[in-house]
């Protein structure tokens, strides 16, 4: 990589490769033969494959939100598994047990689902606290220990997990442990009027919504999924970015709105994804619009608003705007 100038000095640059870059455009076009609109949620759930993390995304029911994280893992030929969260279900559902052989006389261990590259949580906030429980340990350290015994999980594990805003009938708030470790929170809205004319023309002519899970899409290799990670990692960052991107991170601690501010590990998420959004643009130097783009989908989980604020309308979205905005930018 050629050495740039400092951000005093405009840059024009772009990275040696352009892995990043080509692959969110071809990212873009094969998932839009299955998903119409929804641009800001492929982006996001391309930027945590590429930054190595995990997602949460929100919708209300008929978005799409699941077929996304399906045909996403499609499109980068990651080994895929799929979990519906239910009331009843245990922690053993998804990490496995240990059963007993009376041919052997010994326990073995039998992999859950968890032992793949992509894991669809589907409605998480579904699963019992226990069961939500039982993913910290893959999520964070991508291992399970059963029995005192590690097992290792797959280098690109990835979860995704799914939950509905609206529904409080049976449903278990994930807590804030357990949100940490996702690095991004997406948000399904709905699709403009034409995207919607296009949802209903593409199931008149497939006739059954299956059929779009089945479109023909081009993947992409390792090799290729690899290298925009290499790209995502070597984004050079200045000293004065460093400051900037603290100071938002630290005063969402400091603010009267808020009772519970980003961790430190929100701080390495929040880099990690500031600089993915400088690859996603060809640059290889951040620039403070990437801590700005980078901000909302990796905070807004994070904070915990004070009741009387939220009884006055207030959202996290709105809080980390006011935070940017009262945040002096770098020279």
């Amino acid at each position: 990589m050629t050495e740039g100038t400092s951000h005093g000095e405009p840059q024009t640059q772009t990275l040696e490769t352009g892995v990043a870059i080509a692959l969110f455009e071809k990212g873009r076009a094969e998932l839009g033969k299955v998903i119409s609109g929804q641009t800001e949620m492929i982006d996001q759930a391309l930027l945590t494959l590429l930054c190595g993390g995990h997602a949460l995304v929100e919708g209300v029911p008929g978005v799409a939100k699941t077929l996304t994280v399906k045909t996403l893992a499609r499109f980068l030929l990651l080994d895929f598994r799929r979990v519906q969260g239910t009331p009843d279900m245990m922690p053993a559902d998804i990490l496995g047990t240990s059963v007993f052989s009376l041919k052997t006389n010994e326990f073995s261990f039998h992999r859950g689902p968890v032992f793949t590259q992509f894991l669809l949580a589907d409605e998480i906030n579904r699963m019992p606290p226990r069961t939500q429980a039982a993913l910290l340990e893959s999520m964070e350290e991508r291992q399970v220990t059963m029995d005192g015994e590690c097992h290792a999980l797959d280098e690109y594990f990835t979860v995704f997990a799914t939950q509905n805003p609206l529904e409080f009938e049976g449903t278990y708030p994930l807590p804030e442990a357990q949100l940490d470790r996702f690095l991004l929170k997406i948000q399904a809205g709905y699709p403009s009027a034409a995207e919607e004319r296009t949802v209903l023309e593409r199931h008149h002519a497939m006739t059954e919504a299956v059929h779009l899970e089945n479109a023909p899409i081009e993947s992409v290799s390792f090799a290729e999924l690899a290298a925009a990670r290499q790209e995502v990692r070597r984004v050079r960052v200045e000293a004065a970015m460093f400051d900037y991107l603290l100071a938002v991170v630290r005063r969402t601690r400091e603010w009267p709105a808020v009772s519970l501010g980003a961790s430190p590990r929100a701080a390495a998420g929040l880099l990690i994804v500031a600089k993915g959004y400088a690859a996603r643009d060809g640059r290889d130097y951040l620039i403070p619009d990437d801590v700005k783009a980078a901000a909302l989908p990796c905070l807004r989980h994070r904070l915990t608003l004070k009741p009387e604020v939220e009884l006055e309308g207030f959202d996290p979205d709105r809080v980390i705007r006011d935070i940017l905005a009262a945040t002096p930018l770098p020279n």
